[in-house]
């Protein structure tokens, strides 16, 4: 079907970056995009050919290959791709391939280099997925403390070689550590135990001490991959022990590094898009906490790497979409899977539960609902096997009130307006953060901008909204200094979560609705606000670097949880930052605190 110029319009308000421009800008830009069609297994550009400009998937799905054939990205819709072939002299570097039926619109390269030249935000957008950042998987940064294997198995010198055999057989481990309290005396490994044992002819009760390698190379903790890699390749050796202040610490394998270099949020999608059941899936979302890790070490933005972990989450419930159309067959009526909280506003965490809901078209009739219902609980049941444990609050399309027709959630919307109750303006609130997963995203598209705009238009509802966004206040003290939490299992901590982010979070969503801003990712609310009169340029610029400081800093906590073997959360110690540290957060707070304190006193505009 022909897309027309409105429908493009309100498309591309629904895709960042381009949601940030104003409608006069979007208009003029609109009419640049061509639209391209796709079939099935059709090449859209090919490694070392010119690029035409940038590509943004309207419908369908599109893999990138780079130049060995590995899978770089699986792109829906509203994924943009092919800027980084605009970096070498326009020459592809990579390959598009059409997995199924897709319309794709492009931006001629003339165009994408004038809309970078002109728009800062689409310039800052495109250059941070731009190569050449320290976000990378590179040997040369990332530090050994990052991916060592923690807790090495280890035994002592008067262990027999069968005994230590048995160890590694146990434990799935090539090598074993032989240490003398937590000194490390040397390594035994299977090419010891082939080579000096079997190859010699040595009896299995040899002991350890006979065959190790005393005095092994090893290096800290505070080396870099590059560092392990050198020292493999000059001493021809697969295992390094890392000792720090005459203390093992943890051990690097040649495994290790090849798992460095290979993990990617692109490899876990290819790894989901392939995965034929939820516990295939899971396998490949335990990663999760690793690949936050890597992020996190690499020198990522916050809001890079909630994004790129949130894609793991839309392509997990994709690819449970769509097992569930193979298990149930097609659906009766068109349907749209949409999340909300995080995953709505692409902020996940390694710290995540499940909030979706689903909408059926108009035409839903009474007998498609059993169809649904088993959709929905095969979809909510996988991601909860997958980690993204059942909502608390039930906020799920498993339950039969977030799981209705087009008409209905028309008419929940308007009560909620109209009836601004604790409990509305709550359920607003998530359900304003809502973001299409999968299906027909017409279903929505329209709906978005009616609540929108009845809503904006709606004092009271906006005055109670407000309100409700004020309950959450920053970790404060009487004297501004910061304030932890007083009693229970996290006891001296800060909440970085509900005392940290959601304030910011509150922020954004009110700002967008007193706006009529489409975006539902906080920053991008923010910085779209920017542009309009109910934030101002300075106050902007605050807000959005303590919303960066305090966001960072919830990410470098839950790294450094899953560095050391911790289940990462959202509680930090302050205790366990610097003075200059607490200070800067500190600040932060305070920016948060000031700019509630505008809103709640109706001068949301001011800096």
């Amino acid at each position: 079907m022909p897309l027309s110029p409105d429908g493009l319009i309100q498309f591309l308000k629904t895709v960042h970056p381009y949601d940030s421009l104003d409608a006069a800008r979007l208009a003029e830009l609109a009419p640049k995009f061509e639209v391209i069609h796709a079939a099935t297994g059709d090449e859209i550009y090919t490694l070392g050919t010119p690029m035409q400009g940038l590509y943004l998937v309207h419908h369908g799905e599109v893999e990138v290959f780079d130049e060995n054939g590995m899978t770089v990205s699986i792109l829906g819709p509203r994924n943009s791709f092919g800027e980084r072939g605009l970096t070498r002299d326009g020459i592809a570097v990579t390959t598009a391939r059409a997995n199924d039926d897709c319309a794709l619109l492009l931006l001629p390269r003339a165009d994408f280099d004038a809309l970078m030249q002109s728009e800062p935000k689409v310039a800052r957008f495109f250059d941070r997925r731009r190569p050449g950042s320290a976000a990378q998987n590179s040997l040369a940064t990332r530090r050994v403390a990052d991916f060592m294997a923690k807790s090495p198995v280890t035994c002592s010198s008067g262990l027999t070689c069968q005994g230590a055999a048995q160890l590694m057989r146990d434990h799935h481990i090539s090598s074993v550590c032989v240490t003398s309290g937590d000194a490390l005396e040397g390594i035994l490994t299977n090419r010891d135990l082939t080579e000096k044992v079997l190859a010699q002819g040595l009896p299995i009760s040899t002991p350890v001490a006979q065959i190790m390698t005393r005095d092994p190379l090893t290096l800290p903790s505070s080396a870099i991959a590059s560092d392990v890699l050198h020292a493999m390749m000059e001493h021809r050796i697969g295992h390094v022990p890392v000792v720090d202040a005459g203390r093992l610490s943890g051990i690097v394998t040649q495994t290790d590094l090849t798992r460095l270099q290979a993990m990617s949020s692109a490899e876990m999608i290819a790894d989901i898009a392939r995965a034929t059941d939820a516990t295939a899936m899971a396998r490949v979302t335990a990663r999760i906490p690793a690949l936050l890790l890597q992020l996190v070490a690499g020198g990522n933005r916050h809001e890079v790497v909630t994004r790129l972990i949130t894609d793991i989450a839309d392509a997990a419930t994709r690819r449970l979409l769509a097992l569930a159309e193979e298990r149930l067959g097609p659906p009766p009526v068109p349907y749209l899977w949409l999340a909300c909280g995080s995953q709505g506003r692409q902020e996940q965490t390694g710290v995540s539960d499940q909030d979706n809901c689903l909408m059926i078209a108009y035409e839903m009739q009474k007998g498609d609902a059993a169809y649904f219902e088993d959709l929905a609980r095969f979809v909510c049941d996988g991601l909860d096997t997958c980690g993204y444990v059942y909502c608390p609050g039930d906020m799920m399309a498993s339950n039969p009130r977030w799981r209705q027709p087009l008409s209905t959630w028309r008419q929940y919307f308007e009560g909620w307006i109209k009836t601004p109750d604790p409990m509305a303006q709550m359920l607003a609130s998530v359900m304003f953060d809502l973001r299409p997963i999968g299906g027909t995203t017409a279903l929505f598209t329209g709906l978005q901008e009616e609540v929108l705009q009845a809503a904006s238009a709606n004092s009271i509802f906006v005055a109670h909204m407000i309100s409700n966004s004020l309950k959450h206040t920053p970790p404060l003290g009487l004297l501004r200094g910061i304030a932890t939490i007083r009693s229970g299992e996290h006891r001296n901590t800060l909440d970085l979560k509900h005392n940290g982010v959601v304030p910011i979070v509150d922020l954004g969503r009110i700002y967008a609705l007193q706006a009529r801003l489409a975006p539902v990712n906080t920053r991008a609310r923010l910085e779209a606000a920017a542009d309009t009169t109910v934030l101002s340029p300075s106050g902007a610029r605050d807000l959005m670097d303590a919303y960066d400081l305090i966001a960072q800093s919830r990410l470098q906590h839950q790294a450094d949880q899953i560095r050391t073997g911790e289940a990462p959360d959202n509680f930090l110690a302050p205790s366990d930052l610097s003075d200059f540290e607490r200070s800067h957060l500190r600040d932060a707070f305070v920016v948060v605190k000031t700019m509630q304190s505008a809103l709640g006193h109706g001068k949301g505009m001011l800096g």
